[in-house]
């Protein structure tokens, strides 16, 4: 629960964020005009960066390791587009409350709506890297058929959930420890190298390794996608499993520690 321990008392903060959903969203439409302001391409660079990145890549690798581009740039597209939403999640997430000081200063309003600003903004780009990589897994893997796209929609609401976790989480450390970002940076650069972003899986495995993507709780997230994109199949029930669980264990931290929190959150920033 986010505050109190009375059923009725989170529906009333509940409620109280949905009722504040006209200034949270013209906070994320503010956030993603100030973004492009300016810039000849506008939204085209959500577009050109993953595709940049997943050519850059799929030259690198084919050549070196022989992958089938068919398979192997949706492969790429989809990683790149679940890594970006995850670690902008947390890193951008380390602002949410520092990037909000004014309102909260003068408008009492829920500090929740606040990491679900970033995360809406976030949400959006990730979409676009979606659609991206739903087009170019139809180019390389033909039509995965309709049940495996519809399991894209709780796949996103799980997103969705863990990514304001994150955002919550990393933006409450913030506020009491001004280094968190640059460590959380740093640790994200480390993380994306053990984790199968892109680069096959089967490498890792094949090395002894593969531990380490069944211990890594990203991991999960990466093949709610791939699965129904790049298999043809809807997420296995444990990858489905996996991924509700850190989700929900996110969730119950972040809301712990915004309750515990939000009292005095005014007087750190």
């Amino acid at each position: 629960m986010i505050f109190g321990s009375e059923n009725s008392t989170l529906a009333q903060y509940l409620r109280e964020v949905w009722q504040g959903r006209y200034f949270w969203m013209s906070l994320v439409r503010m956030d993603l005009r100030s973004r492009y302001r300016g810039s000849a391409l506008g939204m085209g660079w959500s577009l050109l960066n993953p595709i940049f990145m997943t050519a850059i890549l799929c030259t690198v690798f084919s050549t070196l390791f022989g992958q089938d581009l068919h398979t192997f740039a949706p492969y790429v597209m989809t990683g790149l587009a679940v890594w970006s939403y995850l670690s902008q999640s947390m890193t951008l997430g380390c602002l949410c409350f520092h990037q909000s000081e004014a309102y909260i200063m003068q408008h009492p309003s829920p500090m929740a709506i606040y990491p679900l600003r970033v995360v809406l903004g976030n949400c959006f780009h990730f979409g676009i890297s979606l659609c991206l990589a739903i087009l170019l897994a139809l180019w390389g893997t033909g039509w995965p058929g309709v049940l495996p796209l519809l399991s894209l929609v709780p796949s996103i609401g799980l997103f969705l959930l863990f990514g304001w976790s994150l955002a919550c989480i990393f933006g409450l450390m913030t506020v009491h420890f001004r280094d968190v970002k640059h460590l959380t940076e740093v640790g994200m650069q480390v993380l994306m190298y053990l984790t199968p972003v892109w680069y096959p899986a089967k490498l890792l495995q094949e090395r002894g390794l593969g531990w380490l993507v069944q211990v890594n709780p990203l991991a999960p997230f990466l093949e709610l996608v791939r699965a129904p994109l790049l298999d043809h199949t809807v997420p296995p029930p444990l990858v489905f499993g996996s991924a509700l669980v850190v989700a929900l264990a996110s969730f119950a931290i972040a809301s712990w520690s915004l309750r515990v929190r939000e009292p005095k959150l005014i007087f750190y920033l």
